[in-house]
């Protein structure tokens, strides 16, 4: 049998997919549908032998466990902070480092470094600064603002998370925002300043309505990350003082690996968690394609 040219380029396409497709279905793919089948056990994560209890776990989740759903209300709150904050900062930053010369490839540099350290490891390097350089400054400075419990009270702490979360995520938006701010047609720019029309006035009605795809992203992406985020609350507060910091993922990896481990009960808890983030990425995708505009 002859295989004609567009077969054979398919055919070398799916060879180079193939691993990579391999890879995910087996460690992605097949985790998720097996984690779907152990919420609807009481298995522990160690006994072979299980129960199946249906949909029991999820009614206990939503409405016997006051911690949980404790958690949802902080990780909800975290997220509308990030999603608001981190695209806005990453557009402001984009536009002021575009707006440079030569020192803007520095810039650039500067602000996305803090992507390349693990948040694990920035989260004990700012728990420090928290606890030991902040209360210095403030006593040396007579700044009282900064003399705060930043880690052990509730109100503080959750600022504290946010801080750290933004210095970490910003950089990473802010390039996809340089990039989109680049494509923008200068022609349309030039056009404007010609018409008499100010900066403001230029980036409203001209590059913000054309990296509108651009800022799609960003909130998928700040909306995906900041649901399960975990090694920040891990790293300052460990979910406290008491459980009042305890994110959604941190609920969750409690609940599955504590000493009276439930590992189908934090199954079904993580099967709330993706059902959650599934049909809010639905409508702001919804939401963000309608304002889209075709460059």
């Amino acid at each position: 049998m002859r295989i004609t040219k567009k077969r054979k380029q398919t055919l070398v396409l799916l060879a180079f997919v193939f691993p990579a497709l391999l890879f995910y279905a087996v460690f992605m793919l097949a985790p998720a549908f097996g984690g779907i089948g152990y919420s609807l056990t009481d298995w522990n994560g160690l006994n072979p032998t299980y129960r199946w209890v249906g949909f029991a776990n999820y009614t206990e989740a939503l409405t016997e466990d006051p911690f949980f759903i404790d958690s949802v209300w902080f990780t909800l709150k975290f997220v509308a902070f990030m999603v608001v904050l981190q695209n806005g900062i990453s557009i402001l930053l984009a536009v002021l480092i575009e707006s440079r010369g030569r020192s803007k490839v520095w810039f650039r540099t500067i602000f996305f470094m803090p992507n390349m350290i693990s948040m694990i490891i920035a989260g004990f390097m700012w728990l420090f600064i928290f606890t030991k350089v902040v209360s210095y400054i403030a006593e040396h400075a007579r700044i009282g603002l900064l003399d705060q419990s930043w880690i052990g009270d509730p109100d503080f702490s959750f600022y504290a998370i946010l801080v750290v979360s933004l210095w970490g995520g910003v950089g990473y938006l802010m390039v996809i925002y340089i990039a989109a701010i680049q494509s923008v047609p200068r022609q349309l720019k030039e056009a404007a300043a010609i018409d008499g029309a100010t900066a403001i006035q230029t980036f409203r009605n001209i590059t913000l309505p054309m990296i509108y795809p651009a800022i799609t992203i960003g909130i998928f992406l700040t909306l995906n990350s900041s649901f399960k985020v975990y090694e920040t609350v891990y790293a300052l507060t460990g979910g406290g003082p008491g459980r009042a910091t305890q994110a959604i993922a941190l609920n969750i990896v409690e609940e599955a690996f504590s000493f009276n481990s439930r590992y189908g009960y934090a199954s079904a808890k993580a099967m709330i968690l993706f059902l959650i983030v599934f049909a809010i990425t639905i409508v702001q995708l919804r939401f963000m394609k309608n304002r889209e505009v075709e460059a």
